[in-house]
């Protein structure tokens, strides 16, 4: 049996479309952050794999609830990753700085600069020090139909403003959910100690937020909003963005045998929704 956590989020959403007979739980069904529940509903419900798409991700706030991001992203993940299951466990490029030039491998060393890159870092090392079969699979800029993300909310904007400012010097690739639902569904049954490390995914391709709200803008019929390039410091963001965070997926192509869309594609599928 298959457990979906975070089943109310973009990704765990999309899992449950695909994994219809699995068990999906929001926070209010399992706390993964109390340990004797989850212990006992993955004994009382015979799961044999967990499929961790629960974070805290609101990553200015974390700053200040530290305590409360340690407890999700670390403390819940180590609880599910000791209950013998076998575990995917989605993580992020924060645990990046964003300083590089070339696409991230897994094996690159993690530097976060945020308290959020630190928290996800430390869940992927409860990973893997307590689950002998596991798979951390890294992500980045996701969004779907479902939630709050970028691609609503600069529809959004557009339709409202006849003009919104977006960064142009961040870097990296926007990954449809779906996409990675589908690619997380394709290699269950591939799930091994043999495949057990760390691995990246997001969509092909590479732009900047400012040419992603271009892409979105056309393809929504957005023609009255103009779209202002601008620099990360002139957005003063209160907690550092990667400025580079494309990931190097060979790793996950080559081990599972999976064919990744471009993030043009996924994006034309997500709005023809």
């Amino acid at each position: 049996m298959f457990l979906i956590t975070g089943s109310n989020g973009q990704l765990g959403t999309e899992l449950t479309k695909l994994l219809p007979l699995a068990i999906a739980t929001d926070a209010a069904a399992l706390d993964i952050t109390d340990t004797n529940a989850v212990s006992a509903f993955v004994k009382g419900n015979d799961i044999d794999t967990i499929i961790n798409c629960a974070a805290y991700t609101a990553v200015d706030k974390a700053e200040e609830e530290n305590e409360l991001a340690f407890k999700v992203n670390v403390s819940g993940v180590e609880n599910l990753a000791k209950t013998g299951a076998k575990i995917i466990h989605i993580s992020t490029d924060y645990v990046f700085d964003g300083t590089a030039h070339r696409p991230y491998t897994p094996d690159d060393k993690p530097v976060p600069v945020s308290v959020y890159g630190r928290t996800k870092l430390e869940g992927e090392k409860a990973v893997l020090e307590n689950a002998d079969i596991a798979i951390i699979i890294r992500t980045a800029w996701l969004y779907s139909p479902y939630g709050n993300n970028f691609v609503k909310t600069m529809q959004r904007l557009g339709k409202e403003r006849d003009s919104i400012n977006v960064v142009c010097d961040q870097i990296g690739t926007p990954t449809y959910a779906a996409d990675l639902a589908a690619a997380i569904v394709a290699i269950l049954p591939q799930m091994s100690k043999d495949s057990r490390g760390i691995y990246h995914y997001t969509n092909e391709g590479v732009c900047s937020w400012y040419d992603f709200t271009l892409a979105i803008h056309e393809l929504a019929g957005i023609t009255k909003c103009q779209v202002r390039p601008i620099l990360s410091e002139e957005y003063q963001y209160k907690t550092p963005r990667p400025h580079y965070s494309v990931l190097d997926k060979s790793k996950f192509k080559k081990t599972f045998d999976v064919t990744i869309p471009h993030w043009m594609d996924g994006l034309r599928r997500c709005m023809r929704i």
